[in-house]
């Protein structure tokens, strides 16, 4: 039987420090995926888009080159299983897209203003929570599997481009990933730097360290905490992660298994996972740079109309993010560095989403004005 390279404890610190990373970086660097739709959608402004999608090709390439080396195997994960359920991908999506622009930002952007010191993201990281847990296994949740999730197509195989690669063009799965990897990756990475304004230093700075920290939490989860032989299943297991599965980073699920431990203290079973502890980094790490920065500024809800479209959101969110497996982060660059058609879907439905939603405010703002 065999053990873990490290302990269940290192995983969780490695996880909380990977998140402190990212949540300082982010808030350095203004990384936000909706605040990027928001830009180009009203101002034309593409910066913000570019450093996303920077952050997509490192995260890619990055998680290609374990692949290649042997330190990651993406059909671990729950992205790349050979049944598409497309039209989670795109309802989850749509739902998630809409909810973050009513609450301001995305899961990810709801912990970097917690630290920040905003009242208004402890609401909706609440009422995301409480969203993503009752369509995990609640209300929700009985209404999701009888009439989404049984929507799907059963591939032969693997939903990852360089599978659909290998079994048209005969190449080999090796051959396949590194052309899917260069084409994809390697594109987005083409596309972000092209442009002059792409080489700012918050741009580079926040593209590449968020790619990097999706990287990082691959390596820890996926290799520093995998067991060929679970010593109690004598199955392969992946330490501290909630699916089971080799895991990175994503911020919807997670919050709602924060909310739970918080609740559910007592009881011993409940312990601080990887998506738990990455989550409460972001906090720190983004709090970390509003104090170093003196940005730290407690901000609270203008009216109650204010209140209500962030409770909205916070729970739409949760819908969708747990629909579709993923939030812009989890499946719109840890989703996509496995290269995973579903990852593709859902982020094409989020940014739509996002997008109308934002034209619907624009165009009431201008009706009552």
């Amino acid at each position: 039987m065999e053990e873990p390279l490290v302990s269940a404890s290192t995983i969780v610190w490695l996880a909380f420090a990977i998140g402190a990373v990212f949540g300082f970086v982010a808030n350095r660097t203004n990384f936000c995926t909706m605040g990027a739709v928001s830009d180009v959608v009203n101002m034309g402004d593409w910066g913000r888009m570019r450093m996303w999608a920077l952050a997509i090709a490192i995260a890619i390439l990055g998680t290609t080159a374990l692949q290649a080396l042997g330190l990651f195997d993406a059909s671990k994960s729950f992205y790349t299983g050979n049944r598409l359920i497309w039209l989670s991908n795109l309802v989850g999506g749509l739902a998630f897209g809409i909810g973050m622009t009513l609450a301001s930002g995305c899961g990810s952007k709801t912990l970097i203003r917690i630290g920040g010191g905003n009242l208004k993201s402890i609401v909706v990281f609440v009422f995301l929570a409480i969203g993503a847990y009752m369509t995990m296994r609640g209300l929700f949740g009985v209404w999701r599997v009888r009439h989404i999730d049984t929507v799907s197509t059963v591939l032969p195989h693997t939903q990852d481009i360089p599978a659909f690669l290998s079994a048209a063009s005969g190449m080999a799965p090796a051959s396949a990933l590194l052309v899917g990897a260069l084409v994809v990756g390697g594109g987005l990475l083409l596309w972000a730097l092209a442009d002059r304004e792409a080489w700012r230093s918050d741009v580079l700075v926040g593209g590449v360290v968020v790619g990097a920290t999706v990287v990082a939490g691959w390596y820890v989860s996926a290799h520093l905490g995998y067991v060929a032989e679970h010593p109690e299943t004598l199955e392969e297991a992946f330490i501290a992660t909630n699916s089971g599965r080799a895991e990175s980073l994503t911020f919807v699920a997670p919050l709602a298994y924060t909310l739970e431990l918080l609740m559910l203290w007592s009881d011993t079973s409940r312990v601080v996972t990887f998506g738990i502890a990455s989550a409460l980094g972001v906090i720190v790490g983004s709090a970390a740079h509003a104090l170093a920065s003196r940005d730290f500024r407690i901000e609270s809800f203008r009216d109650s109309g204010d209140l209500v479209r962030h409770m909205t959101g916070g729970l739409l969110m949760g819908f969708g993010g747990v629909t579709a497996m993923g939030c812009t982060i989890g499946q719109g660059i840890t989703g996509l560095s496995t290269l995973a058609l579903g990852s593709v879907l859902t982020t094409i439905a989020i940014i739509a989403g996002s997008a109308v939603t934002l034209k619907i405010q624009y165009w009431l703002l201008m009706r009552e004005a």
